[in-house]
């Protein structure tokens, strides 16, 4: 769905017998993190500032982003009335920060920049993805499968660029290997724990682990091994390793062994 707007989703078809309680405190979270697309925006053209056509498409991209942030938004206030978005969203934006004033990319050169946009586009489609699968309300079936849609055609931006400034930068496999499994460690870092305090937890104060476990217990179930399968697929594409083979098979055996016992682990906590 290519283009989509708010208007083309059949919000009058939301059956809220089919909501799971659980499934809404994760999209409240996701809701925050795409809704803060322009700041992205901002820190991605400081970083490619001379680059107008790329500048450009990032623009675009972050129009899109914030439209995601807009359907859960509006999803999760049919889910949950009581769901105070815009003070969320101030908490959220308040209390983690992005390094706006930055004027070259954190990940010390601007393939790195673009390999770890790779990653991060590949866990959203990914997950995206795996909520359509394990939701079983129809609206946001349809909104996740559109999210996943734009965010797979995001991964071909950033990796189409990528391409072109491996070629000027010369960035080995072995340091984009590294970038990767960087940004795959911030996966539990503050912003998406910090987007699940600010949209469910605010009446307690702030801790890391406290509320990276709660968003990671839920996040985690809605995955099944082929999410995880095309995931590794294409976080390999993006270093520069056969997308499929032995190498492959590994990664994502190892990678699903991990988020289930993980999950198990954390419910078991939660228990």
């Amino acid at each position: 769905m290519k283009g989509w707007s708010l208007d083309d989703i059949p919000w009058d078809r939301f059956q809220a017998n089919l909501v799971d309680p659980e499934t809404v405190k994760v999209v409240k979270a996701a809701a925050l993190v795409e809704h803060n697309g322009y700041e992205y925006a901002v820190y991605l053209k400081n970083v490619f500032r001379d680059d107008p056509a790329f500048c450009a498409a990032t623009d675009a991209w972050a129009e899109e982003e914030v439209r995601h942030g807009q359907a859960l938004r509006r999803w999760a206030e049919l889910a949950d009335p009581s769901f105070d978005f815009d003070r969320a969203f101030h908490a959220f934006t308040t209390g983690y920060r992005l390094p706006l004033d930055a004027q070259e990319s954190v990940r010390g050169s601007r393939a790195g920049e673009l390999i770890a946009r790779c990653i991060v586009e590949t866990g959203t489609s990914s997950w995206y993805t795996a909520i359509k699968d394990g939701t079983r309300e129809p609206v946001l079936q349809q909104i996740c499968a559109a999210i996943a849609a734009d965010e797979l055609r995001h991964y071909k931006l950033f990796y189409s660029t990528l391409k072109t400034y491996l070629e000027k930068e010369g960035l080995g496999r072995w340091q984009r290997l590294r970038v990767a499994a960087t940004r795959l460690t911030e996966t539990e870092d503050d912003e998406l724990a910090y987007a699940y305090y600010a949209a469910n937890g605010q009446n307690a104060p702030y801790d890391r682990r406290t509320f990276n476990r709660a968003y990671a217990r839920r996040a985690y179930a809605f995955y099944r091994p082929h999410h995880v399968d095309r995931g590794m697929a294409m976080i390999f594409k993006a270093i520069g390793l056969p997308a499929r083979g032995v190498l492959h098979q590994m990664a994502t055996k190892a990678a699903w062994t991990y988020m289930r016992k993980r999950t198990a682990a954390l419910d078991k906590d939660a228990a």
